[in-house]
């Protein structure tokens, strides 16, 4: 059971901190009011966190690697509420983006720190759950961000919005510091590390471009698709958020069912493969639902929120699988770095491409590049994992 305990923190620790790192597009309607900024400025402001957690995510990674989980989480969680309280008492812009890069660059710690901890505590038949268990804490960070921050952002504004992130992670970094321990020998030592750098593996470069190119059209949903429902629906913002927040619990479902899939078959790149053909019918259909403007619009919307989601703990745990338990920390915190550099480009191009051509047109590229991933997807050589 300990193990359990060990992944709940984790859970915790990520869950917490992605109120401010990821949640922040919920209110973009109320970040382009308050600043008085474009659709494209809002959303890089409200993912300015994506260029911090650049910069840090394979040096957290090493420093887990040498010295655990208990330390990189609790100290970088708790600077990042540090920062998003600091933000909260900004008014510039670009100040507040800065701070928020900061809290990125700080808060992205929980990201390879929980990573690590289904990889050393759990054993192979096991971990697919346990991963998918782990990255629940992102779609529940997100379910509450979509039911707590766009009623906050109507009643506080965006002070409070960032008040709020402060508080959940300073929380979540407190539990963390306390009562993360490091797992007993026989179990940090499952697994025989690879012989010089796993970057030797084809495999292993192909599960990062397969995640970059996946993380496009979730990016774009969970950035734009609030505003989507408010410009092209008409929807009010606190219902939009509403339709997100319960998308993320289905997402966070679904992440959990696919684990299990994983564990049950042994294979990792075989189901993400089968993922990836249900995200291209439902961003085929998405597309056609915000270019005609007619119902399907906001179902698929919904839809590919939990979609988009449901192979990233496929990958995510392939890659520390392929990575072995030596360079685990390094090499999540590359595979998250090559998530976010994609990030960081599609938000303002995507952001671009909705204000000169409609909001199908940034869902038409995520389409792209989900069809682009097909023949990326290493699942041909992949052998299954019985124990």
């Amino acid at each position: 059971m300990k193990r359990w305990w060990m992944l709940a923190l984790g859970v915790n620790a990520h869950a917490g901190v992605t109120l401010g790192l990821f949640g922040l597009p919920l209110v973009m309607p109320e970040i382009q009011r308050h600043f008085g900024v474009s659709l494209p400025v809002a959303g890089i402001i409200a993912n300015a966190s994506a260029v911090g957690i650049l910069a840090a995510l394979v040096a957290w990674g090493a420093l887990a690697d040498r010295h655990g989980e208990r330390i990189v989480l609790g100290a970088g969680v708790g600077l990042a509420a540090v920062l998003f309280a600091a933000a909260s008492r900004v008014e510039s812009a670009w100040g507040v983006a800065v701070l928020l890069a900061l809290a990125g660059a700080a808060g992205s710690a929980a990201m390879v720190g929980g990573g690590r901890i289904v990889l050393r505590w759990f054993r192979p038949p096991e971990r697919g759950v346990a991963m998918g268990v782990r990255q629940v804490s992102f779609t529940l960070g997100m379910a509450v961000s979509a039911f707590t921050l766009p009623p906050v952002a109507a009643a506080y504004g965006l002070p409070g919005v960032l008040l709020v992130c402060a508080g959940v992670s300073l929380l979540a970094a407190v539990l963390a510091a306390i009562f993360l321990t490091e797992p007993p020998h026989e179990a940090a030592g499952q697994g025989a590390a690879p012989a010089g750098s796993p970057y030797r593996q084809p495999a292993l470069w192909r599960v990062h471009a397969t995640s970059a190119l996946h993380v496009v059209p979730q990016i774009v949903v969970t950035t734009y698709g609030v505003t989507c429902l408010v410009e092209l629906y008409g929807w009010d913002a606190v219902s939009a958020g509403r339709l997100f927040g319960v998308a993320a619990i289905g997402g966070a479902a679904v992440r959990v069912a696919a684990g299990r899939w994983s564990d049950r078959v042994g294979l990792r790149m075989r189901p993400l493969l089968l993922i990836t053909f249900a995200n291209v019918v439902v961003l085929l259909l998405l597309v056609a639902g915000t270019l005609t403007r007619t119902w399907p619009g906001p179902v698929m919307l919904a839809l590919a929120a939990v979609m988009t989601v449901a192979g990233n703990g496929l990958a995510y745990l392939a890659a520390g699988e392929l990575a072995g338990p030596a360079w685990a920390g390094r090499v999540l915190g590359t595979h998250n770095t090559v998530q976010n550099t994609v990030s960081l480009a599609a938000i303002p191009l995507t952001g671009v491409l909705m204000e000169s051509a409609g909001f199908w047109a940034g869902f038409a590229a995520g389409l792209a590049c989900t069809l682009l991933s097909v023949p990326v997807v290493p699942w041909r050589n992949e052998r299954a994992r019985r124990g």
